[in-house]
Parts: structure tokens; sequence; C-alpha cells
């Protein structure tokens, strides 16, 4: 009995002392939390406290326009994504027809090419002397652009806008949709089926009511990167919010103007949010008790190769054709003699360093925070770290334009401090730092939830024995933790880099002069209306974001497999 007791108070004293060492996380934590709500309180502060002759111009001038091209903008890119990512979800759970296997990671390849690249692509390619008219012209038999012109993308921005987006965007409604397909037990369909229900019935009142709170939350996130978007939407003449904070900004100095406008746009994302939480709630009540899998039915024939064709198309779209040219524009470039010019390996050079910077800091910061959140989950103020942890996790739904735009204030401020300790130049704004802890807000949440799924996998009871052995919190961090959280700390140290390689609106607005990353590069280029640097630029942001897709497809078919 007495052995029982003193293991029994060994246990006690160590996580008592392991609680008490967890404030340290916690304090990070709600500094982190802090600098998270710096940019929205700064935006608040200088919306409210503008000249109302700003309010008024933007009301009579601005807003109606760019917030109904916005919402028109985000109601036919919710249409086709929900429309293509449903369809391909319903199709590859459902049936078994030619090329499956490989459609199961194939429908993922538009997430590795920015909406900005698709853009900058096809224009070059409708373009009037680009292949497509070039071609057609030929056929026809019209030696000039002035013989026969086609209109273009920019002839009709809001619909081409929608379509490019939406043939990128489709795969996070696909994930989501299909993850929860395949979770439904067939029973379900084999009722409805005894009763009498046709294949339409059945999608209508069986598979789509089970599907809609993932469809709403892959639509929510596709959304998200459309209110993020300002490259896309600026090449093809589409005035959006984001891309109106960006001029009013930069063109036009007006600061407060441009807070006014954030403001307006975090409305918009409030909604979106609260439509996703929702969406998550209500996907808690459907049904996750699987007594049979659902067996595809096998489709041969013509039949089957329709479906086929189906699911290829939007792959043709959203990655084939747009990869495959600039892939040919690059090879031209280099044919030609051109090279590669100093200013684009500058620029490749300056997006991976910062990029493994934005990795190593951002890592490190989540893991501060989910440890932290982990190690105090039994104590009384478990709520405290779990809030925390919530307002850290913020920044990813916050578009980069309004980040940057929230957080020139919160940098100044900074540099303020600085010069009053004899810095005389400025630290954060206009700077590396600034930039990168634009990254890092923006990011965040990215580690946050890979840490803590990889930590909430590990159990308590290697924690308790490694204290009971006289091992020092932190050595039990380096030693069992981390160890056991590689392909956590891998998945999120992938995706925050290809993130911060793609990242252009807080990019454009906080980066030092003189300093560019691929991405900066390619929409200078873009905007000059020359394609042989941007090309080579955006391939090798495509390339790399092939990473997580390719990573993100064998995991889906692993667990794919074992249902």
């Amino acid at each position: 009995m007495s052995h029982t007791s003193n293991l029994k108070l060994s246990i006690k004293h160590a996580l008592q002392l392991q609680k008490q060492r967890g404030w340290l996380s916690l304090n990070i934590s709600f500094l982190l939390a802090l600098i998270v709500l710096s940019p929205v309180i700064s935006l608040v502060f200088w919306a409210l406290s503008s000249d109302l002759f700003h309010w008024q111009h933007l009301i009579d001038y601005v807003l109606p326009n760019v917030t109904t091209s916005t919402l028109v903008l985000l109601i036919g890119v919710g249409i086709v994504v929900a429309l293509l990512g449903t369809g391909a979800a319903i199709l590859m759970t459902f049936y078994q027809f030619p090329s499956k296997s490989i459609l199961n990671w194939a429908l993922l390849l538009p997430l590795a090419v920015p909406t900005y690249i698709i853009a900058y692509a096809y224009i070059d390619i409708l373009h009037p002397l680009g292949p497509v008219q070039s071609l057609i012209r030929e056929f026809l038999g019209y030696s000039s652009p002035r013989d026969l012109r086609l209109p273009n993308l920019r002839s009709y921005p809001i619909f081409s806008a929608v379509l490019l987006l939406g043939f990128v965007l489709y795969p996070y409604v696909y994930l989501s949709t299909r993850a929860m397909l395949m979770t439904q037990s067939a029973n379900l369909i084999e009722v409805s089926k005894s009763l009498g229900s046709s294949r339409y019935d059945i999608l209508k009142r069986v598979v789509l009511p089970l599907a809609r709170p993932a469809i709403i939350v892959g639509l929510s996130l596709a959304l998200l990167e459309t209110l993020n978007d300002i490259g896309a939407s600026e090449f093809l003449g589409v005035q959006t919010l984001t891309t109106s904070i960006y001029s009013t900004w930069a063109n036009r100095s007006n600061f407060g103007g441009a807070a006014q406008i954030a403001l307006t746009m975090l409305l918009i994302i409030i909604f979106i949010l609260y439509l996703e939480k929702k969406a998550r709630k209500a996907s808690q009540y459907t049904n996750s008790s699987r007594s049979k899998l659902i067996v595809p039915r096998k489709i041969n024939g013509i039949n089957g190769i329709f479906l086929a064709i189906l699911c290829w198309f939007p792959i043709l779209i959203g990655f084939l054709i747009p990869t495959s040219y600039l892939i040919k524009q690059c090879i031209i470039q280099l044919i030609r003699g051109n090279g590669i010019s100093p200013l684009l390996i500058k620029s490749a050079v300056n997006t991976y360093l910062i990029a493994f910077l934005a990795v190593i800091i951002t890592l490190f910061l989540g893991l501060c925070i989910a440890w932290g959140a982990r190690r105090m989950s039994d104590s009384k103020k478990a709520p405290i770290p779990a809030l925390l942890k919530q307002i850290t996790s913020l920044g990813y739904a916050i578009p980069g334009t309004v980040l940057a735009i929230g957080l020139l204030t919160p940098l100044g401020w900074t540099d303020g401090l600085f010069q009053q300790f004899g810095f005389s130049k400025q630290i954060m704004l206009g700077s590396i730092l600034g930039l990168l802890l634009a990254y890092v807000i923006r990011f965040l949440a990215i580690s946050i939830g890979s840490l803590s799924s990889g930590l909430s996998r590990i159990p308590p009871s290697l924690e308790q024995s490694s204290r009971l052995l006289g091992k020092h919190s932190w050595q039990t961090l380096f030693h069992i933790h981390l160890p056991l959280l590689k392909p956590s700390l891998l998945t999120a140290a992938l995706l925050i880099f290809v993130d911060t390689m793609k990242e252009l609106p807080a990019t454009l607005l906080l980066r030092p002069l003189n300093f560019e990353t691929l991405a900066t590069l390619l929409y200078a280029e873009a905007a000059r209306g020359s394609y042989e640097e941007g090309a080579i630029a955006a391939v090798l942001i495509v390339l790399v974001g092939l990473l997580p897709v390719i990573f993100l497809a064998k995991a889906s078919q692993n667990i794919y497999r074992k249902m």
C-alpha cells in the first residue's frame, strides 16, 4: 500500500509541476493572440476614426460597385466549385469507371496552381495573338488578327474570373464531400432502393442532404481563397473589395478609405465563417456508423468513358492546359538562348529563403501553443489556452490584403518604440521582419492544427513515465514528443512553405524595396505584359506546389483503402 501511495503522490507531483511550467507556453500564446488581433483592432480604429467624407465617398462611388462585383464573384465561384466538387465526389464514390485510380490523385492537381497563375496563363493562351486564336485564324484562312479577332478573357472579366477560379478551387469541395460520403452507410441507399426510389430521388433526398455540411465546409474555404485573390482579379480587370483595398492605399494614398473597405470585407468573412461553423456542427449529427461499405457500381463501355471524361474535364482546364503551356513557354525561352536572368535567380533565392524562415518560426510558435494547451488540458485554467489557440488560428481566415493593411499601424508603432531605444532605421515596417510577421500570423493555424492533431495521438502515459524518471519537461519534449511528431511537423512545414511561396497580396504590400519573390515577379511581368520571365517563375511555383498535393493524395488513398 505504501508503494502504491508513493507512486500516486509522485504522479500527482509530476503533473502539478508540469502544469506550473506550462505557464511559459500560455504567456507565449497570450502574446501571439494579441499580435493576431492587432491588425483587426487597427482596422476598426482607422475605419471608425476616419473622416466622414471618406465614408460618404465610398458609399456613393466605391462600395456599391466593388461590393456587387465581389458578391457576384463569390456567388459564381460558389456555384461552380459546388457543382464540380460535389459532382466529382459523387461519381468517384458511387461508380467504378476507366482511369478512376489515376483520378483519385489527379483531381487534386489544381490545388498546386495559384489562382493568379491560372489567370496569367489563360490570358496569354486566349489572347488575340495567342495560340488558340492563331490556330482558329489559320484554320479559317485568315492571316491577321484584324481579319478575325475573337473576344478574350478581359472582354467578360467577372464571367472569366468565375470560371477560372472555380476550376482551380473545386478540390476544396471535392475533398470534404467525398470524405463525408465515404463515411456514410450503404444501408441508407439500399433502403431507399427497396422503397422504390429512383436514382434521382436517392441523390436528391439521401446523398445531397448527407453531404450538405461537407459541401458548405469546402465551399467556405473556396470562398475565403476567392476573397484573398488579388492577382487573378487584377489581371482580368475585376474590381473586387480586395483589389480596391490595394488600389485605394497604394495608388490613392488613402489609408482611411482602405481600412473602411477592409472592414467591409471582414464582415463578409465573418458571415462565411459563421456558415462554416454551423455546417461543422451539423456534420456531427450525420450518420458516421457504417454497417456496410459503399460498393461502387461498375460502369463499362461508352457510359464509363463518358464518366471519365466528366472527371478529367476540370483537371484539363484547371491544371493540364495552363501548366503545359507554361512549361512550353519555359522551353521556348531556354531554346532561344535567353537563359535565366539574375533577377529571376535572386527572386527564387528570396522566395525559398523567406519561406524557410517562415516555416521555422511558425512551427516553433505553433508547437509552443499546441504543447501548452495540451499540458494544461486538465487544469482549471484549461479554457484559457483553448481560447487562445482559437484566436491565434484566426489569421488564416484573414485575406492577405486585409492583414497587410491592418499591420501597417502596429508595425509603425513598433518602429517608433525601437527609435526610443536609439534605432534610427525602420526595423519592422517595409522589412523582412514585418513580412515574416505577416506570414506567421497568416499561416500559424496550419502549424497549430497539425501539431495539435499529432499531440492528441501521443498517450499521456508516456509523459508521466518520463516525469517519473526525473526528466525535465523540455527533455520530455525533445526526446519523446518531437520524434513522434515528425509526420505532423513535416506536413505542417510543407504546407507553410508552399503557402508562403504562393502568397501574393501580403507580399506586395509589406515587402522591402527592391525585394522580389517569384509571386511578385510574376505579378510585375503580367502587369507589363511580358510573359517570358513570368512563365519560368510560374512553373517554379507550381512545381513546389505539387509537393503537398502529392502528399495529400497519398494520405487520402490510404484512408480510402482502410475504409
